[in-house]
């Protein structure tokens, strides 16, 4: 254990991803601060990393990876509530930060309570719903270079965010540490209220009965992809373990013993029929750890 940091070796990722692929790293380091971060990248700055967070919107597409891992999963996820600020690290999941808004009395987290996600994560895919994006809420982004291994912070502003983008999917050797939060004053009833009116209807829409990793694609202009996939009878249609989910077909689910490749394949089939019929290229919002 170096650098008083959890280290374990042949790390079961099972329970680290959503779609629950069956999947071991020979390695997985599971920092608790950036000081432990910074480290452990500069005594690896040679060798090549996966980095993952909360193991939301991932596909493990290998059974074994030789690669480590850093995890920062129930890790580096520290919460503090200072000059009228909600300050999260990367590994902090939607689900605290926004528990911790309410004991707070500060509204404006409601919409993410119930969305499966690190700050990290959902910082990078601007995570979000119609109503609202991470950006929104954001005032202040630290990150870390891996290419330099400096620490820079910027501005929602300077992020560059857009529909399930930001600068950090188009420069992915840089890693978030830490975001500020910027919410109002709000009535603890109300805000609990929201919270648990918008897990209700995402679990009467969404395939929460089976692992998945949200929706598969990216919202092409002027289309849904539901409706489309809807149209071609794709509800249902199973490679291997995994399965188009017959509840909401923007959804892939892992109907048992799903491997990274039965989803990997599933999600091409999916992408010719809809360029054969519609001509558009569906573009998968979910990171593929390669």
């Amino acid at each position: 254990m170096r650098y008083g940091l959890k280290v374990i070796e042949k790390m079961d990722l099972t329970e680290l991803n959503s779609y629950r692929i069956k999947s071991i790293c020979k390695k997985a380091y599971f920092p608790d601060s950036e000081k432990e971060l910074i480290a452990l990248l500069k005594d690896n700055s040679s060798k090549p990393l996966n980095i993952i967070g909360n193991g939301n919107n991932i596909i493990l597409s290998k059974e074994y990876y030789e690669t480590p891992f850093i995890i920062l999963n129930k890790c580096f996820d520290k919460i503090v509530f200072e000059n009228g600020l909600l300050i999260a690290e990367a590994g902090a999941t939607l689900l605290k930060l926004s528990e911790i808004a309410l004991h707070y009395g500060l509204t404006g987290l409601e919409e993410f309570y119930d969305i499966p996600s690190s700050v990290g994560g959902a910082i990078v895919m601007n995570a979000g719903n119609k109503d609202k994006e991470i950006k929104d809420v954001i005032t202040k982004i630290r990150f870390l270079d891996l290419n330099t291994l400096e620490v820079s912070e910027i501005t929602s502003e300077q992020a560059n965010f857009s529909y399930r983008n930001s600068f950090f999917q188009e420069e992915n050797n840089h890693i978030i540490l830490k975001a500020w939060f910027k919410l109002s004053p709000g009535d603890p009833s109300e805000i609990q209220h929201k919270m648990l009116q918008g897990k209700k209807l995402r679990w009467a829409k969404q395939p929460r009965e089976y692992p998945n990793s949200g929706s598969v694609f990216k919202r092409p202009e002027g289309r849904f992809v539901g409706p489309m996939l809807d149209e071609l009878n794709l509800k249902g249609l199973s490679i291997g373990g995994a399965q188009v989910s017959t509840k909401h077909s923007g959804f892939i689910v892992n109907k048992g013993c799903a491997t990274g490749q039965d989803i990997l394949s599933l999600i091409s089939e999916i992408q010719r029929r809809v360029k054969m019929h519609f001509g558009i290229e569906l573009v998968v919002e979910q990171r593929i750890i390669s």
